[in-house]
């Protein structure tokens, strides 16, 4: 029996088939674990996704509205972005709460760490929730055309249950966060 840490799969040839300054895609040759040849295509991202789940002292939290290109539709999901490797995760979510909502917050705790897609992506994901907020004003990129709503978190969490709400940065948070608050009996 081999080590759960060792790889099965070996790698015989990479290819790089794409690239641009968000991500890397490569098509692989391998031998997959039940020693068959086969192929893999992996997405390399070249960002960490960041997530911030902002909560006021009345329960309520902002959620981004913005047509997601890659769906074809509308979404609404806590405010989130790309984060480069060399900026630290915190300074990232900061950065991202100020653009997409104005708000800055005193206090600050991760959440969680998750892997997105991790079957074809190693994209990895921080997601913080942010506590004493105050407004400012918000600045966008200008890819972004950008709707916010300050929303009971309750209201939230029922949209996740109920299908409504899929990004799984959002949904994530808002059960991880639901958790968190039943423990500190704030829920």
């Amino acid at each position: 029996m081999t080590d759960p840490e060792d790889s099965p799969w070996q790698t015989l040839s990479s290819e790089l088939v794409y690239d641009n300054r968000w991500i890397a895609v490569t098509h692989r040759e391998v031998i997959n674990p039940s020693g068959n040849p086969g192929v893999y295509g992996v997405v390399h991202f070249k960002n960490r996704a960041i997530g911030v789940l902002p909560l006021d002292e009345e329960g309520n939290t902002y959620l981004v509205g913005q047509y997601r290109y890659t769906l074809g539709r509308y979404s609404w999901e806590i405010p989130e972005g790309g984060g480069p490797f060399d900026e630290e995760p915190l300074e990232a979510a900061k950065r991202e709460l100020l653009e997409e909502t104005g708000l800055r917050a005193d206090h600050w705790e991760l959440l969680l760490t998750l892997h997105l897609s991790n079957s074809v992506t190693d994209e990895v994901g921080m997601v913080y929730l942010a506590r004493g907020l105050h407004q400012g004003e918000a600045s966008p990129e200008d890819t972004e055309d950008l709707r916010v709503q300050k929303v009971p978190l309750e209201e939230v969490y029922r949209r996740v249950l109920g299908g409504e709400i899929t990004d799984s940065l959002t949904v994530a948070a808002v059960l991880r966060a639901r958790l968190l608050l039943l423990e500190q009996g704030r829920w």
